[in-house]
This record gives structure tokens, C-alpha cells and sequence, in this order.
């Protein structure tokens, strides 16, 4: 067997092995994002935007595509899922402070402005913000900054 063969074999049967191996999901019984979007009041058009493009990486529930059950690539969403959700989960909204909830409304804005989100992979897959959406959706996240500004 050629060398180039034992490589491939090798890569193959690491390939299926990894395949018994399940990160941890974000998968809590239901979407809990009552509290967000009583507090923030998005439009139908927001909330379109937020259940398409955000929820999934910002919520303690995310509706996982099928390709999410193949390794590697199910590491990869899992990390991504992670790491949205330390920066910014609307599901624990209410244990933000308003300090802390303008705050995160901050990031929004500046992660939106610079083209950092939806991510690149996200993006590709799901698609990414028109520029409707995405100045609605700034428009939106300036207006709620708002009533937090004043609640200091």
C-alpha cells in the first residue's frame, strides 16, 4: 500500500472515529426570548431579523442545520454558539442590569457596523444582512439604547 493510500485510511477512519464524539448543544426546552423582546419591543420586521440571523448564536436554544451532526463541523458551530452566547444572549436578558443591556445594545450596533455579524460562515450558509435589514436593525437597537441612557 502506497504511502499516499495509508494517509487517506488514516484520515478516513479519524474521520468516522470523531463522528462518535458530540460537543454539548445549546439546547434548552424552548426559545426564551419573552423578556427581550417585551422589553425592546422589535417591530415584525425586527423580530424576522432577530429569529433568522441571531437567536440561534444569542439564545439558550438554537435550531441546529443537519450538517451541525457532522464532526468537524459540529465543533465548529458549537464553539461559535458558545462565544455568542458569553458576548450577548438575549435568553438572560433580565439578569443584565441597564447599564449592562446598553451596553451589549453598544456592541450590537458596532458588530453590525463592521460587518462582524452575522459571521462570515453564518453568513454564507444563512445569508448575511441586506442593507435594509441591517439599517433597520441599527435603527432599532439606537431607538431601545435609549430608555436605557435614561434608567442610570
Amino acid at each position: 500500500m502506497g504511502t499516499t493510500k495509508k494517509i487517506l485510511l488514516t484520515l478516513l477512519v479519524l474521520f468516522v472515529l470523531i463522528q462518535f464524539y458530540r460537543p454539548e448543544k445549546n439546547d434548552a426546552a424552548y426559545r426564551d426570548v419573552a423578556s427581550f423582546e417585551a422589553e425592546t419591543k422589535p417591530t415584525p420586521e425586527i423580530k424576522t431579523i432577530l429569529e433568522n440571523k441571531c437567536y440561534d448564536c444569542h439564545s439558550n436554544k438554537t435550531y441546529y442545520p443537519w450538517y451541525a451532526e457532522v464532526a468537524p463541523i459540529s465543533f465548529l458551530i458549537a464553539d461559535h454558539v458558545e462565544e455568542g452566547n458569553e458576548h450577548f444572549n438575549v435568553s438572560v436578558w433580565d439578569s443584565y442590569d441597564a447599564k449592562k443591556k446598553d451596553h451589549k445594545l453598544d456592541e450590537l450596533i458596532e458588530e453590525v457596523e463592521e460587518g462582524e455579524m452575522p459571521e462570515k460562515g453564518y453568513a454564507l450558509l444563512h445569508g448575511g444582512f441586506s442593507e435594509e435589514e441591517k439599517e433597520a436593525l441599527m435603527a432599532w437597537t439606537r431607538a431601545v439604547r435609549k430608555q436605557y441612557e435614561t434608567s442610570e
